[in-house]
């Protein structure tokens, strides 16, 4: 089975810290993860974590959110991976947060007006693979966790995030129901495994990948020999990768949010 890449630049150490900080979030079905990073991803604190609340609605979130802000080093912007479709700064979607309240939330805003710095978000696929990368031809991240995540890039390039959770894995469940946190815990892994086999190999398929990274808190729960041009990859890029959300090659996602805007010399 491939190895996860390490969770912090190697050679580095928090005394050799570089600003901007970012806090990077993750939020998640079941948690919602936070830690604060350097402009070359360097991890500041350990990562902190609150269970995701019931109901997941925006104001509990960005509550919670400022839960575990308050416990790490002070940052000066703020990424976002969020389970759902996104455009821009606002949530369009959210499945598995179990609230339709997401529809049309304007969360960059709700997070700069609470927080006082700018902010960028997207899909939480799509930060995860950021953080994994490499620019080999065409990648795609797969992630598995409360629901299903999936996002294409090309040449480091973020291509679109794939809602795939929602699309029919059979004639009976959507693959966030085939292979989702609840179905591993209804089936069992063994059942689970091989249901994320055959997901690995249509995507593969489906996007014609040169690399195929599994993410989430749930990949490391795979047991099947992976194919050559598949690896998992360590869950901490779900909060490494929003360093990658500030850079100036992604400015064009977000020309039309002012508050995701930082002062550049």
């Amino acid at each position: 089975m491939a190895t996860s890449k390490p969770d912090q630049p190697e050679g580095r150490n928090a005394d050799q810290a570089l600003p901007p900080f970012t806090l990077g979030v993750d939020i998640g079905g079941t948690n919602i993860k936070a830690s604060v990073l350097d402009r070359a991803g360097l991890l500041l604190a350990d990562q902190v974590r609150l269970p995701t609340p019931k109901p997941a609605t925006p104001e509990a979130v960005l509550e919670a959110t400022g839960r575990l802000a308050a416990r790490l080093p002070p940052f000066d912007r703020i990424s976002v991976g969020f389970p759902g479709v996104v455009k821009g700064g606002t949530t369009l979607t959210a499945p598995n947060l179990g609230t339709g309240l997401w529809a049309g939330f304007k969360l960059i805003e709700a997070l700069a007006s609470r927080f006082g710095t700018p902010v960028r978000l997207l899909n939480d696929a799509a930060v995860q693979g950021l953080g994994v990368v490499e620019g080999n031809g065409l990648e795609c991240v797969l992630t598995l966790g409360t629901g299903v995540g999936c996002a294409l890039f090309r040449n480091r390039r973020l291509l679109l995030h794939l809602e795939l959770g929602q699309y029919w894995a059979c004639d009976s469940r959507t693959y966030d129901e085939h292979i989702g946190q609840a179905a591993l815990l209804a089936v069992g892994e063994d059942v689970w495994n091989r249901r994320v086999a055959e997901a690995v190999t249509a995507v593969s398929e489906l996007t014609c990948c040169d690399v195929l990274y599994i993410g989430g808190g749930n990949a490391r729960k795979i047991t099947f020999a992976l194919p050559p041009h598949v690896r998992i990859v360590s869950n901490t890029a779900g909060i490494t990768g929003g360093v990658r959300l500030w850079e100036p090659d992604l400015d064009e996602l977000f020309r039309d949010e002012p508050m995701a805007q930082e002062k550049r010399a």
